[in-house]
């Protein structure tokens, strides 16, 4: 079975996945709550009690981002950082597929199950948790991501994959 991957220069963090296992489990939650935060939680009340059925989505998502934004910079300016565990091992992804990725270089250590974290250059960034078992010395197959990070991660895929035809139009 032949595995199709795309060029994406991604940077990972990982660790082996038992070493802490109930930690990197809560971390990884943690991880896909984070949009769980007080202008969220208003919006969701606001929907459901359907205040926002005349706003324009868009501008809605964008004002929500910039209520973000301005809180990460509060955040920057106190000198808070959001806890994150420490991972042992940091790498470059090379390529990634689907359900698989490949590092730059050989740090796995196959049938090995690692816990990760991803930095995601989508909109907005954020911090994606995984956990994936090594296939070998470089190949990872995802065995838990969380649903909105799968679709994130598919439209990434589809972006650099986009990104490659148009240079190889390019290049003709």
């Amino acid at each position: 079975m032949s595995i199709r991957l795309i060029a994406a220069p991604i940077a990972i963090s990982f660790d082996v996945a038992s070493k802490n296992k109930e930690q990197y489990e809560r971390e990884y939650h943690q991880l896909s709550e984070s949009d769980d935060d007080p202008i969220s939680r208003w919006l969701k009340m606001a929907k459901a009690r359907g205040e926002t059925a005349e706003s324009d989505p868009v501008m809605l998502k964008l004002m929500i981002e910039l209520h973000r934004k301005i809180d990460n910079l509060e955040q920057l300016i106190k000198n808070e950082k959001p806890i994150r565990l420490e991972l042992t091992t940091h790498e470059m992804i090379e390529s990634v597929g689907f359900e698989n990725f490949k590092l730059k270089h050989a740090s796995f250590e196959a049938g090995q199950v690692y816990y990760g974290r991803i930095e995601m250059p989508v909109y907005p960034k954020r911090d994606v948790g995984i956990f994936f078992r090594a296939e070998d010395a470089s190949l990872a197959k995802i065995i838990k991501m969380h649903d909105r990070d799968i679709k994130d991660w598919g439209a990434y895929l589809t972006a650099r994959e986009r990104v490659m035809i148009r240079e190889m139009k390019g290049a003709l």
